[in-house]
């Protein structure tokens, strides 16, 4: 790599790949690149990070949060399921290769009902599941009693989902970055990219210190990939999405689930520190000139009041801590693949519950990337549906 002096770290002005975005997805997307010999710099500006300020829930079973306020999505998040069984084996599989523990758990998920129209729900909801080959079922206040004591009565019903998890993002993205830093990754941390550019068989990111050269770049940017992607005459529709998370004390061991609700917003779970973390999808605010994620109050409180109404043990316990992320808003699915007629621009981009989605969709990236054939079909997810360019090349494959 040849190497340009600017403000600050030197920066690189030639790699083969650029990877733009240090969240989960681009750290291992550039991390598994590096272990496999290519040149990798990756790009990120620090703004509007959703790994760095996410739970740590790992999902598989649909969110009734998103049935509810995107009933148009269903059909989407349907067709993703099966992403998310194979996205927690992804996460099993990286948990092994890397050089600290990450605080992997999967002891399940139990999605609650406190009344029978929200307990009919989950029923209707657990059959289509099965259908489509989650492994779920639906327990009964007695069940819940033996497997989960420590939720209210007010619980009557819950759908539990054996595949679900959780995992310490701070470890986990700390752990990644430093597999790729081994690996031989270039990372330029808080630098913004202006312009991108093709020139030949080559792409231009144009730095606010310099210019970088690479024959291939990944956009894994999350909800800035949007703005990328026109640069490049590419429309995909990403909206930053800000939420809500809460964090207790440390307190002796009750939840090993993963907790959501059948009606309202909430996950829980708890760490093996004994710190609660405590979410799920309340609103927070854009706030100022740099569009910082902000803590709502309201959402603090109505938080805290439903997770103590669900776990009333914690109603002696101190939040420690509050604050607000971005999560990223598609079409409820990833976008994953080639530009069309773009070849050298690639998109990473994870569906809903993109920090569960995230080594899975930089393993079917680096497989393309790499001449193989991913071990899931990514045509659906291609970035050329936005613009009418799917359907043309579907018809292509077919």
């Amino acid at each position: 790599m040849n190497r340009v002096t600017g403000y600050g770290a030197p920066l690189i002005s030639e790699t083969e790949v650029i990877v733009i975005g240090g969240g989960i997805v681009g750290m291992c997307v550039a991390a598994f690149l590096a272990e496999e010999g290519k040149e990798v710099a990756c790009i990120d500006d620090g703004h509007h990070s959703g790994s760095t300020a996410n739970a740590g829930s790992l999902h598989v079973q649909m969110q009734s949060r998103n049935i509810r306020l995107s009933p148009h999505l269903v059909p989407a998040l349907e067709q993703s399921l099966p992403m998310y069984i194979r996205a927690v084996k992804a996460w099993k599989q990286l948990a092994l290769q890397l050089d600290s523990n990450i605080e992997l758990t999967i002891e399940g998920g139990l999605m609650v009902a406190e009344d029978t129209e929200q307990l009919e729900f989950l029923k209707k909801k657990c059959a289509r599941e099965q259908f489509l080959g989650l492994n779920v079922e639906m327990l009964d206040r007695v069940q819940i009693e033996r497997i989960a004591p420590y939720l209210g009565k007010s619980v009557i019903g819950a759908e539990f989902c054996a595949d679900e998890g959780k995992v310490n993002p701070l470890l986990a993205n700390s752990a990644i970055e430093r597999l790729a830093i081994t690996s031989g990754v270039h990372f330029f941390r808080r630098l913004r990219i202006d312009r991108l550019e093709i020139s030949g068989n080559a792409i231009h990111a144009h730095t606010t210190i310099g210019i970088i050269r690479a024959s291939r770049i990944v956009i894994a940017a999350g909800s800035g990939s949007g703005h990328l992607a026109e640069q490049l005459d590419i429309h995909i529709p990403t909206l930053p999405e800000p939420l809500h998370m809460n964090v207790t004390e440390p307190t002796a061991p009750m939840i090993p689930h993963l907790i959501q609700h059948a009606e309202r917003s909430i996950t829980m779970k708890q760490l093996p520190a004994g710190n609660i973390v405590i979410g799920g999808g309340w609103p927070a605010d854009i706030f100022g000139p740099k569009e910082h994620p902000t803590v709502r109050m309201d959402s603090l409180i109505n938080n805290l009041i439903l997770a103590k109404n669900i776990v009333p043990a914690i109603n002696s316990l101190h939040l420690i801590r509050t604050w607000a992320g971005i999560n990223s808003i598609t079409d409820g699915r990833s976008v994953l693949g080639q530009a069309k007629n773009q070849e050298q621009v690639y998109f990473a981009l994870p569906g809903d519950a993109g920090y569960t989605l995230g080594p899975l969709c930089a393993r079917l990236i680096v497989d393309l990337m790499q001449g193989r054939v991913p071990e899931i079909p990514i045509e659906q997810y291609s970035p050329m549906r936005f613009s009418g360019g799917y359907e043309r090349m579907h018809k292509e494959i077919v």
